[in-house]
C-alpha cells in the first residue's frame, strides 16, 4: 500500500521557519517527480512547488519563491519543504503528491499528473 506520510506542520510567529517532511512508504519515489500544496480555509488548493525526480530542477509558486525550499533525499524516500520568512498568508493544510509515472523527466512542471497525495499537515502562522 502506497503512502505519503506529512509532518513537520505547527503553529509558528510571522517570520519564522518550519521544515515539512513528506515520507514515502509502499514504493520507492526516487523516481517520480513530487509535489507540494497547500489549502487555506475557504480557498482551493494551490501548487507550492515541485522537483524533478532527475537532475534537482525546483520550482515554486510566485507568492513562496525565494522562501520555501523543496529537496529530496532518495535514500529517505522523503521529500522536505522548508519554509523560512513564513508569513500569516502562509497558513494552510499542506500535502505532498507525488506523479503517477515513474522516470518522467519533463520540465514543465505544470504537467505533472500528481496521483499519490498524503493527508497533509496544518501549518499556522500567527502575525
Amino acid at each position: 500500500q502506497v503512502q505519503l506520510v506529512e509532518s513537520g506542520g505547527g503553529l509558528v510567529q510571522a517570520g519564522g521557519s518550519l521544515r515539512l517532511s513528506c515520507a514515502a512508504s509502499g514504493r520507492t519515489f526516487s523516481n517520480y517527480a513530487m509535489g507540494w500544496f497547500r489549502q487555506a480555509p475557504g480557498k482551493e488548493r494551490e501548487f507550492v512547488a515541485a522537483i524533478r525526480w532527475i537532475g534537482g530542477n525546483t520550482y515554486y509558486a510566485d507568492s513562496v519563491k525565494g522562501r520555501f525550499t523543496i529537496s529530496r533525499h532518495n535514500a529517505k524516500n522523503t521529500v522536505y519543504l522548508q519554509m523560512n520568512s513564513l508569513k500569516p498568508e502562509d497558513t494552510a493544510v499542506y500535502y505532498c503528491a507525488a506523479d503517477k509515472r515513474a522516470y518522467y523527466s519533463g520540465t514543465d512542471y505544470q504537467k505533472y499528473e500528481y496521483y499519490y497525495w498524503g493527508q497533509g499537515t496544518q501549518v499556522t502562522v500567527s502575525s
